[in-house]
């Protein structure tokens, strides 16, 4: 009887003993922002290092990153708070219970549940590590390594079945050293030792030490999502006002085309001429001269460039001569403070929010690389993006760009050939020219009530469903007094796609050959376009 009593006892000391825990989440505070951190050693970088967090240390100095995807802090007060932050969150690790002691040797093919695994010594991660949630989004992983810790290259952690790598956490007592090609998922703290992360590796979650040189080359890190991490929305996006109808307009100054430029939205300026638009290949209006419409377009527009302009800052990057590079922003305010120059690829990250907006906001002209591309991922939108450049614009030949362009007082001279704008070129006052380029996304004008604008609700010819998936339907409204019209459906890169006449009331066209993706459409009679739009195949 007397043993059972001290045997409950027992367990109720180590319930109630403050600092104790059986694999809950540690709280990491401020830690949980920063991507690198060392409360007391250097935090460098070699390579082109792809980072979505902050990067700082609370002793020492940050050097050689480029454009980070949040905020350097080198011994300021949120390093000294994040230091504090990480102590407590390291000792909450410490503290942890232990329930599995597997054997120094991590991976190669083991799959591990929830739970608090120890190993007394150094271990070594080999191939792959599979961790499996069962289905528990809470489910928590905490390994507590009692000296220094490798992976092998080319090793991965793998999550399963609902596991997040927010709730993983990885207690280093030494030196933590991943080899080329690793794939490391969860929060590292090294206590007293340096982090070493190699060329062509990924982390999922954050390396922090506690004292100790962080070095990375040419890796991908970003901080996990999930647990409790905000859901970034991004800036409340401008209203466009009457600019939402335009695919090019400039305020003040000549819109020229030469090339054949196929135009979804409408074209013009309110001072000057607009000319050199084939009428066949622009669905929307095309403005030679100034009028109601571009009047209005251009008070909105200024109207528009003023709220980007003082929309607060969340992150500047640095470096805006390498703009670019495989970059992954994330929805907040950026700042470029000079001239900018975009080469190869940005990634806009959405993190699954089909809302989110990213504004960025240059300080100087901006030039791009030939086929330079902006890349939307996750959910991440061309209608939602948005960027307010003060000088002149070139985007150089065969590039994808996404989003609208508000220059002020700069020309957007070069639009060149094979150009792909998701968006609109918008200027407050200079040239805009275009070469041979397609746009793709500003005749959604959704505005009603203003002279001159387009009218979607207001359709002449019905057009069902849409989506679509074998069949499309077009109708004449009742009041419509045409007979006979065309009807031109095109892909995304302008190439015509069908072509047929709509003689009847009503008349149903196979789609069956269309691929799934979006599509445009024009309805033409009596050589002008009387309707224009967007198709959507789902096959």
């Amino acid at each position: 009887m007397k043993t059972r009593l001290l045997y409950v006892f027992a367990i109720a000391i180590l319930l109630f003993i403050p600092g104790v825990n059986f694999g809950q989440v540690p709280d990491l505070g401020t830690a949980a922002d920063f991507i690198l951190f060392s409360t007391n050693g250097a935090v460098s970088n070699t390579g082109i290092s792809q980072l979505t967090g902050n990067v700082g240390t609370n002793n020492g100095s940050s050097t050689a990153f480029g454009n980070v995807n949040g905020v350097m802090h080198d011994k300021d007060g949120a390093s000294a708070k994040c230091a504090s932050d990480l102590l407590i969150a390291y000792n909450q690790l410490n503290s942890a219970v232990p329930a599995f002691f597997p054997a120094p040797l991590l991976g190669n093919g083991t799959v591990l549940t929830k739970g608090v695994y120890s190993i007394s010594g150094a271990a070594t991660l080999n191939l792959g590590l599979t961790l499996d949630a069962k289905g528990d989004p809470n489910a928590v992983f905490i390994f507590q390594i009692g000296g220094s810790f490798s992976t092998n290259a080319a090793s991965k952690i793998y999550l399963k079945n609902g596991a997040l790598a927010c709730n993983v956490f990885w207690k280093v007592e030494g030196l933590v050293s991943m080899a080329s090609g690793t794939t490391m998922r969860g929060t590292i703290i090294a206590n007293n030792s340096a982090i070493v992360i190699s060329t062509g590796d990924t982390l999922e979650g954050r390396a922090l030490s506690t004292t100790g040189a962080i070095t990375v080359d040419g890796v991908l890190a970003y901080t996990p999502i999930g647990c409790g991490s905000p859901v970034l929305t991004g800036p409340v996006a401008p209203y466009l006002g009457l600019t939402e109808c335009y695919a090019l307009f400039s305020g003040n100054g000549a819109v020229t085309n030469s090339g054949t430029t196929n135009v979804m939205g409408d074209v013009g300026t309110n001072v000057g001429l607009t000319t050199g638009f084939d009428p066949l290949l622009v669905a929307g209006t095309i403005h030679p001269i100034a009028d109601l419409s571009t009047a209005q377009a251009k008070a909105d527009l200024l109207n528009e460039y003023s709220y980007l302009n003082t929309l607060p800052v969340d992150i500047e990057l640095l470096y805006p001569a390498q703009f670019g590079r495989d970059l992954v922003l994330t929805p907040h305010t950026y700042l470029l403070n000079s001239a900018t120059t975009l080469t190869g690829s940005l990634y806009l990250n959405a993190q699954g929010n089909a809302n989110a907006v990213f504004v960025i906001k240059m300080n100087g002209a901006l030039t791009t690389s030939t086929y330079s591309n902006i890349v939307l991922i996750n959910g991440a939108q061309a209608k939602n993006v948005f960027w307010m450049i003060e000088g002149a614009v070139s985007i150089n030949n065969y590039s994808v760009f996404r989003g609208t362009i508000v220059c002020n007082n700069g020309a957007l001279g070069a639009l060149n050939t094979g150009v792909e704008l998701d968006g609109r070129a918008l200027t407050t006052s200079g040239s805009l020219t275009t070469t041979a380029i397609t746009t793709t996304m500003a005749p959604y004008c959704t505005l009603t009530g203003v002279t001159g604008e387009q009218v979607i609700s207001d359709e002449v010819i019905s057009v069902y469903p849409n989506p679509f998936t074998t069949s499309l339907t077009f109708t004449y409204n009742s009041s419509a007094q045409i007979t006979k019209a065309e009807l031109r459906i095109y892909d995304l890169l302008g190439v015509q796609v069908m072509n047929c006449n709509l003689t009847k009331q009503s008349t149903t066209i196979g789609t069956g050959n269309l691929l799934s993706g979006i599509y445009f459409y024009k309805i033409i009679s009596n050589n002008e376009i009387i309707q224009s739009g967007r198709l959507i195949s789902k096959q």
